[in-house]
């Protein structure tokens, strides 16, 4: 709930800081039961207790990797669902990977997500609630300037668009965790009507594109939303958004290998992103049971890294948690002793991979 929330439920008569009061404690000071907020009458915490839901997930699962990321699956106590988000932590700054729906119904081709389908949207609450979890078991401050939040976990955020904005404006609240804009990153398929109406938002965040192909027919392949909204007007969209000031696009390249890797696909992707103020972020493939697709050799990744850059910032973005099924592409609720039975897929020497 929003401050305007809080103040429907707390009704007339009650003094004008109130709502303020009750949502600082929540997601300021993470307070995640109301009997917690001593601040405040035992009539109001009452009122609240018996009319509203903290909303926080419990654990259901968490999974450690040798670099430091943590993967949690989240269980809502909504309806029992459960969601994975991830902690990648780093000398400099804390990123939170969370998910904006219970599955995906995209369906990208080398995405573990995808084989789950989708089955519910999450509510703004249980958006916000990943992060504010995650910030509590490590004792981070989200005011800080050094936390990141990406919302690349499960989910096309820009079909859940409403809820992602009013999680976005909680979260970027003063009175709330306080977290920069500059710092939140949403990545989408390319749902254009979407793009355009997250552009129109006065608290939005970043925009990354995931584009993984370098051509209509290719990403048609990959990426079968391409069948709606084709290359050419996700390109002409992303021409149109309103970046600020201090912004650039995002786009985000998951590289297969012998598909989409090759030196004549990177041209490509330089004749389509040249004349846009952009960065590139390259992702070799995180593998899974079930993609029919392999992670290219190193020497591969920088070829294309090394044509690319020449004309656009392009980056390549080291695999975190892969041994746990936490990287990129890879959230489908694995257990551990499934990601144990796998490890001929995982087995890639990451230290190959430049950043």
């Amino acid at each position: 709930m929003e401050e305007s929330d809080l103040r429907s439920v707390l009704g007339e008569g009650h003094p004008a800081f109130r709502a303020r009061q009750i949502f600082s404690a929540i997601y300021g000071q993470n307070r995640s039961d109301v009997a917690q907020i001593t601040s405040l009458p035992l009539a109001v915490r009452n009122h609240l207790a018996e009319t509203c839901e903290s909303g926080y997930p419990s654990v259901q699962s968490k999974y450690q990797s040798i670099d430091g990321t943590c993967r949690y699956l989240l269980s809502l106590p909504k309806d029992g669902r459960t969601v994975e988000t991830v902690l990648m932590p780093e000398e400099s700054r804390d990123t939170i990977c969370i998910s904006t729906q219970v599955g995906c119904p995209v369906d990208c081709k080398f995405c573990l997500t995808a084989l789950m389908g989708l089955e519910r949207n999450l509510t703004a609450g249980e958006i916000v609630a990943q992060v504010l979890y995650v910030a509590r078991e490590h004792k981070l401050d989200a005011s800080s300037g050094q936390l990141n939040l990406v919302m690349m976990g499960m989910g096309e955020p820009l079909l859940n668009l409403e809820n992602v904005l009013k999680a976005t404006r909680i979260l970027t609240s003063k009175e709330g965790p306080g977290i920069s804009p500059r710092r939140i990153t949403l990545s989408t398929s390319g749902i254009i009507p979407k793009m355009e109406e997250l552009g129109r938002a006065a608290v939005r965040p970043r925009l990354a594109i995931s584009l993984n192909a370098s051509n209509e027919e290719q990403r048609r392949e990959l990426m079968p939303i391409t069948r709606k909204y084709h290359l050419k007007d996700l390109m002409e969209a992303c021409r149109a958004y309103p970046l600020r000031p201090w912004e650039r696009l995002t786009f985000e390249y998951v590289l297969l290998g012998g598909v989409n890797d090759s030196d004549a696909d990177a041209r490509r992707v330089v004749g389509l992103l040249g004349n846009l103020k952009a960065k590139v972020n390259l992702i070799a493939l995180n593998p899974g049971p079930g993609i029919p697709f392999e992670t290219p050799a190193p020497e591969r990744v920088e070829s294309f890294q090394n044509i690319v850059r020449r004309v656009i910032p392009c980056f390549v973005r080291k695999p975190r948690g892969r041994d746990i099924y936490a990287a990129c592409g890879q959230l489908k609720r694995v257990s551990n002793k499934e990601a144990a039975g796998l490890n001929d897929l995982i087995s890639i020497d990451e230290s190959l991979y430049p950043r």
